[in-house]
Parts: C-alpha cells; structure tokens; sequence
C-alpha cells in the first residue's frame, strides 16, 4: 500500500520549500504521522525532522444548466506538511 498520493507543487509550497525546507504531499487518509515519517525516509533517503497533517473535507458544490442545477461534492484528503533537517533536499524534478 502506497501511503504517499503525490506531491504538492504550488507557489506556496515552492516558497516553504526554499525558506523553511518544507515540502507538502497528498497522502491517504487512515496514515499517522510515523507512517509517513517511515515512507519519506525510505522513498527519499532524507531526515524528517516533524510533520504536521490536516484533513480537508469535500466542499458542496453546485452549477446551473440549461437542464437546471446540478450539485455535487469535492472529495476530501488528507495533506502532510514535512520539515526536513538542514542539509537535506528533495528534488521533485529530477525524474522528469
């Protein structure tokens, strides 16, 4: 079982990334902290230093058609926000 989705690539995270050695990934929800800990090492062959993690849930959403309106909902996850020690690096590009 994969516990990382993929990673988070924004402005924000770029920025976090390069000031405060920060990186962001989509994982699954049922993971705890140690789990994802054990994965980043492991898939990365970095040194975590803590991880903070937060549930988004599905936000309603609806639009009108010529049909009339149709609702749905956003799917919900679960976000890990990941502070490595100084020196260590992740490169998201290099297998690009």
């Amino acid at each position: 079982m994969n516990i990382l989705l993929k990673p988070i690539i924004s402005e924000k995270m770029t920025s976090e990334s390069e000031k405060y050695n920060r990186y962001g990934f989509v994982v699954r929800k049922l993971t705890n902290k140690i789990q994802i800990k054990r994965a980043i090492e492991q898939m990365y062959n970095v040194h975590v230093s803590s991880i903070n993690t937060m549930i988004y849930g599905g936000k309603a959403k609806s639009r009108f058609t010529k049909a009339g309106s149709i609702t749905g909902k956003t799917s919900s996850y679960k976000k890990a926000i990941v502070t490595l020690i100084e020196g260590d690096k992740i490169d998201f590009y290099s297998n690009i």
